[in-house]
């Protein structure tokens, strides 16, 4: 994410705001637990903040940036978090002052060595950096789930950016030069109605380049087919992301006496 950073995100910031899914509270705990300290958190990439209010209440004090200043105005203040419009390349932030750095959904738009040298600048020794992706949902209901994969794969597939394909392997291709750490399983769930779905598909960057080539919405079409299956217009549906994870800590640990 460089000062040309590629911004697929700034004109649906509201959107994205309202409709991305949580990121589950035990990841937050685990992540916690594992920083030398609780005094400082980088979420950089913070969009709107979702990561960033889930660190909140483990530390004292978070520092959120994004380069996108649409998405950083749709973000939901907390005491606790300090958000910057910043690439992330260059977070501000002092040297060897940070207890952990993290990104959700995001490290594949960066210029990722230059945000790796600066992960390692800011952070402490024994700190710890953590960053996650998820791709398509699953669903509780298979037919519902085959529309979804067609609609990601087949209609919107080819608008998908070329980073992309690094969510799709969930981070396993890229390089990461930090001291790697084993996490557990998690994963993101939530219930909702048709149209919180749709909301959420309509903030994707693939759904964004579809509009602009083609000058109509593919998601309207992708709730004609989903209604039948859905059931009533605020019936819930239980959705599921897994969550893959690259965690490492950078240089040695300190020993707090």
């Amino acid at each position: 994410m460089s000062s040309h950073f590629p911004d697929h995100f700034s004109g649906v910031a509201g959107a994205y705001a309202e409709h991305r899914p949580l990121y589950p509270t035990r990841l937050f705990e685990w992540l916690a637990a594992l920083a030398p300290r609780r005094g400082l958190a980088w979420d950089c990439g913070t969009g709107s903040g979702q990561a960033a209010l889930g660190l909140a209440p483990h530390f004292e004090r978070v520092v959120a940036t994004d380069a996108s200043a649409a998405q950083i105005a749709e973000a939901r203040l907390h005491p606790r978090v300090q958000y910057r419009v910043t690439p992330a390349e260059s977070s501000g932030l002092s040297a060897a002052a940070v207890d952990l750095v993290t990104v959700g959904q995001a490290l594949h738009w960066f210029d990722r060595p230059a945000f790796y040298s600066e992960a390692r600048r800011v952070l402490r020794p024994g700190g710890v950096v953590a960053v996650w992706t998820y791709g398509g949902s699953r669903f509780d209901d298979p037919r519902i789930d085959e529309i979804h994969r067609r609609f990601y794969t087949e209609t919107i597939g080819p608008y998908w950016p070329p980073e992309r394909a690094l969510v799709e392997a969930g981070y396993r291709t890229i390089e990461f030069p930090f001291d790697e750490i084993v996490p557990p399983a998690f994963e993101m769930e939530a219930d909702w109605p048709l149209a919180a779905f749709l909301g959420y598909v309509g903030t994707w960057s693939a759904v964004t380049r579809f509009r602009e080539a083609c000058g109509f919405d593919p998601v309207e079409r992708l709730g004609e087919e989903l209604r039948p299956h859905w059931g009533e217009s605020d019936a819930l549906r239980r959705i599921w992301w897994p969550l893959t994870l690259r965690v490492g800590r950078s240089g040695k640990r300190e020993v707090t006496r």
